[in-house]
């Protein structure tokens, strides 16, 4: 994710709701740490493997896939031809990812990927972003348009056989989405319409309805990243030009936490830790001026926080 679609019009912070959204948020003295300090040009797509006890997150522009072990320290660095949106583990051996002409599982061990569906393989125009798996394991992805100007990317999921449905259109930068803990809601984000959006889950379909906005994001906060959920089901949102992770109430919209992160563009969290108790941050070195590159020596690397609320186990593809 860039910065070009910052012009674009949030003409949703004129809804009902804005006014408690502002700079009214609690300010915890949470001390965020580096947990590994690496110059990522585009961090992103966090996520926490609970059963190996390592933390998958990519480099969208250099074209990388990490494994990240917090006791060692040690970084497992897979290459991938193109441009890599996203990673979901599938087993201790696979995990899937998502490249810019469709989505492959990638062999953790010896490193090759294998095509699963070349869905949107022919649209030059977009790319894939951000995406995770539902409780049945279909994984929920999105696409971007790269001149970030028009709402021509897809929401997509695709199934474990890799057979693709396309859920949502007229997006323009796919982002976070998460799932409810009894597996009723989907929250998810386009970047720049500045809202999380709400949908009714089933989880004997995996189909959703009932569209309703859950929270708007003021602009003055930044832009809505990735995005994690908690064992309270709070969103955990990261804010693109935004210095920081916020907490949000999805029932009422209001702004219950805000913790600032040494990085101008913060871009996906994810809980991890033995017991879910440490939330993970990635962050981009791109986009930013002379000042805040001063101002920000550590952008592009990965960070820690213990926010004093536990998150939960995250869906596997294929689970």
């Amino acid at each position: 994710m860039q910065n070009k679609y910052i012009t674009v019009l949030f003409i949703g912070f004129l809804i009902t709701g804005f006014s408690n959204q502002g700079e009214t948020e609690e300010m915890k003295n949470h001390k965020v740490e580096l947990s590994l300090k690496v110059k990522a040009k585009l961090g992103e797509g966090a996520f926490w493997d609970h059963k190996e006890k390592v933390l998958y997150w990519v480099d969208i522009e250099d074209r990388k896939v990490f494994l990240f072990d917090p006791l060692t320290k040690s970084n497992r660095v897979f290459e991938t031809p193109s441009r890599v949106g996203t990673v979901v583990p599938k087993n201790k051996d696979e995990a899937v990812i998502a490249l810019e002409d469709g989505i492959y599982i990638l062999n953790t061990q010896s490193g090759g990927i294998s095509l699963l569906s070349d869905v949107e393989s022919k649209m030059r125009e977009n790319r894939f972003n951000d995406g995770k798996c539902d409780p049945n394991g279909n994984l929920w992805v999105g696409s971007m348009h790269l001149d970030q100007s028009a709402p021509k990317a897809n929401l997509y999921k695709i199934s474990p056989s890799g057979e693709s449905t396309k859920m949502l259109d007229s997006v323009t930068i796919s982002n976070g989405i998460v799932w409810t803990k009894d597996k009723s809601t989907m929250y998810y984000i386009d970047t720049p319409t500045g809202h999380i959006r709400a949908f009714d889950y089933n989880s004997d379909t995996s189909e959703i309805s009932n569209e309703r906005i859950a929270v708007v994001i003021p602009e003055s906060l930044g832009y809505g990243d990735g995005m994690t959920i908690d064992e309270e089901d709070k969103l955990w949102v990261a804010l693109w030009n935004g210095n920081s992770v916020v907490r949000f109430d999805p029932e009422s919209g209001e702004l219950l936490e805000k913790i600032k992160v040494p990085a101008h563009n913060v871009t996906s969290c994810s809980f991890g830790g033995p017991n879910f108790e440490t939330l993970y941050i990635t962050t981009s070195s791109l986009d930013m001026n002379e000042e805040e590159s001063k101002k920000f020596p550590n952008a592009g690397s990965l960070f820690e926080v213990k926010p004093g609320v536990n998150g939960v186990k995250g869906n596997f593809f294929a689970q």
